[in-house]
């Protein structure tokens, strides 16, 4: 058997979606930070991820988490997150796949009833909290970053849609919100292409009319996520559907989607904090949410949000490259 790579990696999902937690094969990727070290990986080493989420070896909604050495003290592991869509600074249910992950190999040091792995991300530090019962991890609490909401109640002309209205949250990474019924379409799985199309279009005319950029994680300057919210959503229970640059569902009910969407529920007044706050996925699955304190974002009013769900092991792999295998960085399709 010949082969010019090998990865070691442990995969997993969160309430649906999948999370490839690489564990070996890299080496420490260069930066003083985690922003720093993405920000390489995105120009230098981009074809580690293509060859790990494109198919063949992953799939057209692929998402996983390579993991580092941490760039600061107070931390235990670093964490950058691949996907199809490329590298994000935080990704939440990547994150109850780590910690699950972490647990459930023996990677940290289990103690019962809870284990606390501290994550050193591209967007900041991020505590996970695991429920363990009988050495398994049941659940994870995650203490997300601060999040924020950037626009609310702003409309953006689309082609196709004319003016779509939406707001504007970062909870990790940066999220349109627009109701479902703006955009006359039905909280229907049967309509996802439909659904999908839509969301594509209204992350391109937010990206080329009026991009969005952190004002302290270097290189989140863009939208590559919508939240199509569904008839009755309130800030008890939310549904939705996320679409996803480059043509995708989040399976899962999204970590930082529902940051985002708590913020910008806050910033309307309608959810305080200390409040649970479900959120439900395209596919049914659930997150609980809730908001635990206030700061701010450079000249944000923000939020510190708290995540819990749940994530299962699925499988430990070595991804080989033969020398001959015609596509070195899988393909999309």
């Amino acid at each position: 058997m010949r082969s010019t790579r090998l990865y070691s990696a442990v995969d997993s999902h969160t309430e649906g979606m999948p999370t490839r937690v690489v564990t070996g094969g890299i080496g420490v990727i260069p930066g003083a930070t985690m922003n720093e070290r993405r920000l390489h990986f995105i120009a230098e080493m981009d074809h580690i991820r293509r060859f790990l989420v494109n198919e063949p070896r992953g799939h057209a909604a692929m998402s996983g988490a390579i993991l580092q050495p941490p760039t600061r003290p107070d931390a235990d592991f670093g964490v950058l997150y691949i996907e199809v869509s490329g590298c994000l600074p935080m990704c939440g249910h990547g994150t109850i796949g780590v910690a699950t992950v972490l647990v459930e190999t023996g990677m940290v040091e289990v103690s019962e009833p809870v284990t606390t792995i501290r994550l050193d991300t591209p967007a900041g530090l991020v505590v996970a909290q695991v429920a363990v019962k009988d050495g398994h991890a049941e659940s994870v609490t995650l203490e997300n970053v601060p999040s924020y909401c950037e626009r609310l109640d702003e409309v953006v002309p689309v082609p196709g849609l004319g003016e779509v209205p939406y707001s504007l949250a970062f909870g990790g990474n940066f999220y349109a919100m627009v109701d479902l019924a703006a955009v006359n379409l039905p909280f229907d799985r049967a309509r996802q292409q439909d659904i999908l199309q839509a969301g594509l279009a209204i992350m391109d005319a937010i990206n080329t009319q009026n991009p969005p950029k952190h004002p302290t994680i270097d290189g989140v300057d863009h939208v590559h996520h919508v939240e199509f919210i569904a008839p009755g959503s309130d800030a008890r229970l939310s549904q939705h559907a996320m679409a996803i640059h480059p043509g995708w569902f989040d399976r899962s009910p999204c970590g930082t989607g529902t940051s985002a969407r708590m913020a910008e529920l806050y910033a309307r007044g309608e959810l305080p904090l200390n409040q649970d706050f479900v959120n439900e996925s395209f596919i049914g699955s659930r997150f609980v949410g809730r908001l635990v304190g206030e700061t701010t974002v450079g000249p944000h009013r923000a939020v510190l949000p708290t995540i819990t769900g749940r994530a299962w092991v699925t499988g430990i792999g070595q991804y080989l490259l033969d020398p001959s295998d015609p596509y070195p960085e899988g393909f999309t399709f």
